[in-house]
């Protein structure tokens, strides 16, 4: 079940990691395979999003998004959109920017140093609010219990990610911004930074809005169809169990495709901390989006979500890592394996939690169980 499920992503990722070192070199291999691994970790709770969303949804709706949806994934988020962001950043056209990659690397890489501060600043604040809305919210499991417990109590005030955000980019905009790394040396960036900033937090918010609106009308149209269902039933026709068609399962792929742009961002964004060469940041995220669809379709066939419930946080601290490794990056360089290696550490920190929390259980209710034998052996006695 599990080869057949993840043969094709595991027979892109050889032939992948094979081009990148045949083509660019051994840095490349290296870089492609971290950014591979960032997705698939940043993405990981999407997919298990979209898995109890999709069981939903009839064979054709699910076909629809295993189909369409993985070319606007791959070819749309993964390819064109890193392209777009350089092309803006750079005021050059996209189909320059590409020319520029291929042909005058030495320049490319010259506009996307200057671009960068801009970047930053958009990705930092789109991710650091992705961080903060969750790090704010009260949940039922707690990974790091002492930093999240005050933290949620912290969050019960209205709009404080906003004004965190909006904190933190005057800071780096009076800070690392009056210093921007540019090709030239140093230059003051502060207003490039300070509306890109803005811009990438009205971007979050927009997403944010869309995907509740999408979401808010799936729950229309569920409470309308749970109502004609009952009607069928008060007039004593058969009422058949079916997976959600229609107009529901519309709504559903429209708000599947907008979670999914929405993660596809911080993949994005959070890859321009590692490197600025689009071609590596396309194939890289392009071979981990490949795996999250087959994680996705793996967990509607087995009807089973992920039991490894710290990971969803260990991917949320990353991407809080990545903003403020983003926002440093306006004045100072880090190294690009440092920047990949902290994310992948946090994953694997994560990882390893669940799976002791998880036998902690297993212990806690073999125990439980033995409890209960022996009260009844002495009962019966």
């Amino acid at each position: 079940m599990i080869l057949r499920t993840f043969r094709w992503p595991l027979v892109i990722t050889a032939l992948g990691l094979a081009f990148a070192a045949w083509q660019w070199g051994w840095e490349a291999f290296g870089i492609v395979l971290i950014l591979s691994i960032l997705e698939i970790s940043l993405s990981f709770d999407n997919a298990v999003v979209n898995a109890g969303i999709l069981k939903r949804m009839n064979a054709f709706w699910q076909r629809l998004f295993l189909t369409v949806g993985i070319l606007i994934a791959v070819l749309g988020m993964r390819l064109l959109f890193p392209v777009a962001i350089v092309a803006i950043s750079a005021q050059v056209g996209p189909v320059e920017a590409v020319r520029l990659a291929l042909d005058e690397p030495d320049r490319y890489e010259s506009l996307v140093t200057d671009a960068h501060p801009a970047i930053a600043a958009f990705g930092g604040m789109f991710l650091l609010m992705i961080f903060l809305d969750f790090i704010f919210e009260d949940r039922d499991i707690k990974w790091l219990g002492w930093i999240e417990r005050p933290l949620a109590r912290l969050g019960k005030v209205d709009m404080l990610s906003v004004c965190i955000a909006l904190i933190v980019l005057l800071v780096s905009a009076l800070t690392f911004a009056a210093h921007a790394h540019v090709s030239t040396g140093h230059a003051d960036k502060s207003a490039t930074v300070l509306l890109s900033g803005v811009a990438g937090l009205i971007t979050y918010l927009m997403v944010g809005g869309l995907s509740g609106y999408f979401e808010e009308r799936l729950d229309d149209e569920e409470e309308h169809e749970q109502e004609e269902e009952e009607e069928a039933r008060a007039e004593g026709k058969q009422v058949p169990v079916v997976a959600l068609a229609g107009r529901a399962a519309f709504f559903l792929f429209l708000y599947l495709e907008v979670l999914d742009a929405s993660f596809s961002f911080d993949g994005v964004i959070g890859a321009f901390a590692i490197t600025n060469h689009i071609f590596w940041m396309a194939l890289g995220l392009g071979i981990g989006a490949l795996y999250v669809r087959s994680l996705t379709v793996y967990l509607v066939r087995q009807g089973t979500l992920d039991d490894y419930v710290y990971l969803e946080h260990g991917a949320h601290y990353a991407i809080g890592a990545l903003a403020a490794i983003l926002l440093i990056t306006i004045q100072h360089e880090i190294s690009e394996i440092i920047t990949g290696l902290v994310g992948v550490v946090l994953i694997a920190a994560s990882f390893l939690s669940s799976v002791r929390r998880n036998k902690a259980l297993e212990t806690a209710e073999a125990k439980s169980v033995t409890s209960d034998e022996t009260t009844e052996v002495s009962s019966d006695a």
